[in-house]
């Protein structure tokens, strides 16, 4: 809807291309930030101050929008949203690109299409098509075969199964984000959010701030950034692209991040993407997309109204 009536007041709608484009790129780019980052900011230290910069945005905009305060149960999940999606997500995927490599861990942070499906089925009982399963099963082999090519391969504890627990944290976070957006629009959402892993993270702040005065300017450069773009920005352009387009033409394009996070990383940070990482991402990118089309078509239909505002986490 959205996009059927923008189209008729131009060809080329600029601003929201840019917008969409902006967030893909800044997402994309902040999974080789993470990993230049780590070697001199530690990754808890590195989480505290991304949320740090992120919440003073959300303050501003709190301070200037004066929306509504929401109900004390849906604060409740905002918080717990703030704890998964904020804190969990960045510290799993900072200790995890300590091992893994750029490329790879944006393909594995895609598998939270695949743990939001298994909340619908085992959760909301929604029913899986055989399509479905095949999706989940290329994903499985995809994961398997970048797994299996970073450093502990997938013993516990190393660095693509703390990947891909960053990406079980997003899913739960999206899927607690959905119907709060939709009450409450997805900036209120994302700027409580922010404030909460800001809060929850803040211990590390003085560790973040010693580390920060002996690192590198790149590395201090590299800091500001994820919490200034891939967080703040990125998710205001979001927000944008999505009033314009509506969420299933922008978000078919965010299958894009994880193919640019590879090449970014392997123009800023020396990582020549492996056979294996550019095989396996392909088979979990054509396993996402077969679960989220042919897979859940019925599914689809029956609640698209709650992804209207729906948030992602990337990068």
């Amino acid at each position: 809807m959205f996009y059927s009536v923008a189209m008729t007041k131009s060809t080329f709608p600029l601003i929201p291309t840019l917008s969409v484009a902006t967030t893909i790129f800044v997402w994309a780019a902040a999974f080789p930030a993470i990993t230049l980052t780590p070697k001199e900011i530690d990754p808890l230290p590195l989480a505290s101050v991304r949320f740090a910069i992120a919440a003073s945005f959300a303050v501003i905009w709190l301070a200037s929008a004066r929306p509504r305060m929401m109900p004390l149960a849906d604060l409740a999940l905002c918080i717990a949203c703030g704890i998964v999606s904020g804190v969990g997500y960045s510290v799993f995927l900072n200790l995890g690109q300590e091992t893994v490599s750029a490329g790879a861990a944006g393909f594995l942070v895609k598998t939270e299409s695949l743990w939001m499906a298994a909340f619908a089925v085992f959760l909301l009982k929604e029913r899986f098509t055989a399509w479905a399963w095949a999706g989940m099963l290329a994903c499985v082999v995809g994961v398997g075969l970048i797994a299996a090519a970073q450093p502990g391969g997938i013993t516990l504890g190393t660095g693509a199964p703390l990947v891909l627990a960053a990406a079980l944290c997003s899913a739960a976070g999206f899927t607690l984000q959905r119907g709060l957006a939709l009450r409450h629009g997805a900036l209120y959402v994302a700027a409580v959010t922010f404030i909460v892993a800001a809060l929850a993270l803040s211990p590390w702040l003085p560790q973040a701030a010693t580390q920060m005065q002996t690192a590198s300017t790149a590395t201090v450069a590299w800091a500001i950034f994820l919490g200034v773009f891939p967080t703040a920005i990125g998710l205001a352009c979001w927000v944008y692209a999505l009033g314009y387009f509506g969420v299933a033409r922008s978000g078919n394009l965010l299958y894009l991040v994880a193919p640019l996070a590879m090449l970014i990383a392997w123009a800023i940070a020396g990582e020549t993407p492996a056979l294996v990482t550019v095989i396996g991402g392909l088979l979990i990118l054509s396993g996402v997309i077969v679960v989220n089309s042919l897979g859940r078509k019925q599914a689809a239909r029956i609640d698209s109204t709650d992804k209207r505002e729906a948030v992602p986490v990337e990068g």
